[in-house]
């Protein structure tokens, strides 16, 4: 880091910044490696709350407890959502990040974040970071598959040269929105248990108040495991999200990032409503049929 950025950011270290919410599902040693990559990375004063499920051995608690971390606990999987919105009620800071419990989080994350919030001057915004993954994400560059395999050197020299342009419309974690905004939504909508489809759902929600600032930023980078916690429990992904998402705004997910968030586009300021031209209504009309054979099918 820049001389200059590590100045300012030992200038900002006394603000009420972030609160780091991560849900984690007996996964201690992901767990406790995201958190050791906050705090190595981190200049700023954040915190880092946790909501544990299904700690078997104990091992996440006495992890946290040991690092003085606040954390919620339940013996069973509440589900994502209910787990964020449960540890959200510890929040002290200004700003909210939700984070996955298998992520790096790597150098210089907080200055290119706030410098975006002090330069918007509002708190109508949804900026998130770009995931690196192995074989996916917004960045494919091969790390390794697990914390068993991560080669930090490789992804620590190569971290400048790995860049895409700021994106529009991203709805993956880690994200960050005020703690006004987050408490105005209602946080995740708990229907989405235990979690898919919760992401465009919060967007959806945020798009009703007004917001119109949906921003991926390159330099808020992390490095992801491709949710280790999903690959391990299958039991976990086959809830329909996009079907209650369906059902609860009448479009579907792949509309909704379609037509109004624009995702997977370049960045050009502030989103508009979308543009109604007649490719528009013929996938809006696939839409209402898909509901309507829902509906019908009483699924």
């Amino acid at each position: 880091m820049a001389k200059k950025g590590l100045k300012n950011l030992k200038a900002w270290k006394f603000l009420k910044m972030y609160s780091i919410l991560i849900p984690t599902l007996n996964n201690y040693e992901y767990l406790r490696f995201t958190i050791e990559s906050i705090i190595k990375t981190s200049h700023l004063n954040n915190e880092i709350l946790v909501h544990v499920s299904e700690d078997f051995e104990n091992k996440s608690r006495d992890y946290l407890s040991n690092k003085n971390i606040k954390f919620t606990y339940s013996e069973k999987n509440v589900g994502l959502c209910t787990a964020i919105n449960t540890i959200s009620k510890y929040a002290s800071k200004k700003y909210i990040i939700y984070s996955h419990d298998d992520m790096y989080f790597c150098p210089n994350w907080e200055e290119p974040l706030k410098k975006e919030i002090d330069t918007l001057g509002h708190d109508k915004f949804y900026f998130s970071g770009s995931m690196i993954e192995q074989n996916s994400g917004h960045i494919e560059f091969d790390c390794g598959n697990t914390i068993l395999d991560f080669n930090e050197k490789k992804l620590l020299e190569n971290l400048s040269k790995i860049n895409i342009k700021d994106h529009q419309g991203s709805h993956f974690a880690p994200h960050c929105v005020h703690k006004d905004m987050w408490l105005k939504v209602g946080g995740f909508s708990e229907e989405f248990n235990p979690g898919i489809a919760s992401d465009p759902d919060f967007n959806m929600k945020l798009w009703n108040e007004g917001v119109r600032i949906f921003k991926g930023l390159n330099k808020f980078k992390v490095y992801h495991f491709g949710s280790i916690t999903t690959r391990r429990n299958s039991k976990i992904i086959k809830n329909r999200g996009d079907i209650t998402f369906l059902k609860k705004w009448g479009i579907s997910t792949k509309f909704f990032k379609k037509y109004y968030l624009k995702s997977k586009t370049n960045f050009k300021g502030p989103l508009n409503e979308p543009n109604k031209n007649i490719l528009y209504y013929l996938d809006l009309f696939k839409c209402k049929l898909k509901l309507l054979f829902v509906i019908l099918s009483k699924k």
